[in-house]
């Protein structure tokens, strides 16, 4: 593929070629034509003489040959090394001969550099994923600060005597199915249990017009989730078994921490432009929606398999 500032497409190469084999024009004239130099114009010439139209396509940079490659051979040694002894690059360097630098890099290639994503019998690598759409919904709220009129800091900058704003937060309800990755979002005023019971119901509505029941519920500890009873009875009311997350382990609920880290990635590019006539609110719903665009560009035609 072109880089950014290629000056040639297929199209432009082939043009450029035209121009001097039919229209018979100097190569020093049709290179500068096109803005290019003459050593390129008579490289894509050459090309187009020893390959034809398959030779105006972009070619791969990897190159053709690497003596100081691994043999497949050394590959399977280290691999076998790893599962069977389970060390790291330091320890297999002596057992396979081959320095642990490279080792590093094979187990990094191959998803084995990290004891804890393997299953500890088999060291086969574990991600897991759930069969079915509804089977597992995580949950989690994301807290953002509003945006003042005027743009945040990002914007006006940190001077000394910039008053706060103190418009207050938001806190944005994420709920995202773990097989197929749809997403739902919605923007509250807090995050306490009935607000947390309210938008289960709604998310579960939501999948429900999707023909997807749920079926457990994760979660992490906070007390909104373990101590509410408007949200075991909203868990009750929707037939869902809740599952709470490992303390200190957010890995467990990736899944909604990586879309929580999106809406923190769109609050920092909102608050490094000036927003003088929108409301608060309606820039709270903006972040949601474009949450969601984003990402639902990820396979969710899975939802209805």
């Amino acid at each position: 593929m072109a880089h950014r500032r290629a000056k040639l497409t297929v199209f432009g190469r082939r043009l450029l070629v035209d121009r001097i084999l039919v229209d018979g024009m100097a190569v020093a004239h049709a290179a500068d034509m096109v803005g290019v130099s003459r050593q390129t114009a008579w490289k894509w010439l050459r090309r187009f003489e020893t390959g034809g139209e398959a030779g105006l396509e972009d070619r791969t940079s990897r190159p053709r040959h690497s003596p100081r490659a691994l043999s497949q051979v050394q590959v399977d040694a280290i691999l076998a090394a790893r599962h069977a002894h389970r060390f790291g690059p330091h320890r297999l360097a002596p057992l396979v001969g081959v320095p642990r630098s490279t080792i590093g890099d094979v187990l990094t290639r191959h998803g084995l550099s990290r004891l804890r994503d393997q299953d500890r019998p088999s060291g086969v690598p574990i991600r897991y994923v759930r069969e079915r759409p509804g089977e597992l919904l995580h949950i989690d709220v994301k807290k953002l600060g509003r945006i003042p009129d005027g743009g945040g800091h990002r914007f006006r900058g940190r001077v000394t005597g910039t008053p706060r704003s103190h418009a207050g937060y938001d806190y944005l309800h994420v709920a995202i199915d773990d097989m197929s990755r749809v997403a739902f979002v919605a923007p509250y005023r807090d995050e306490r249990g009935t607000t947390c019971a309210r938008f289960l119901l709604n998310a579960a509505a939501f999948f429900a017009g999707h023909g997807v029941r749920i079926e457990r519920v994760l979660t992490d500890n906070a007390r909104n989730y373990t101590t509410s009873r408007a949200f075991a009875a909203a868990l009750a009311e929707i037939g869902a078994r809740h599952k709470r997350t490992r303390p200190f382990r957010p890995q467990t609920n990736g899944k909604d921490v990586h879309l929580c880290q999106a809406a923190s990635s769109a609050r920092s590019g909102m608050n490094s432009v000036p927003a003088l006539s929108i409301a608060h609110r309606t820039r709270s719903f903006v972040r949601a929606r474009a949450m969601i665009a984003w990402w639902w560009d990820l396979p969710s035609a899975r939802l209805r398999s």
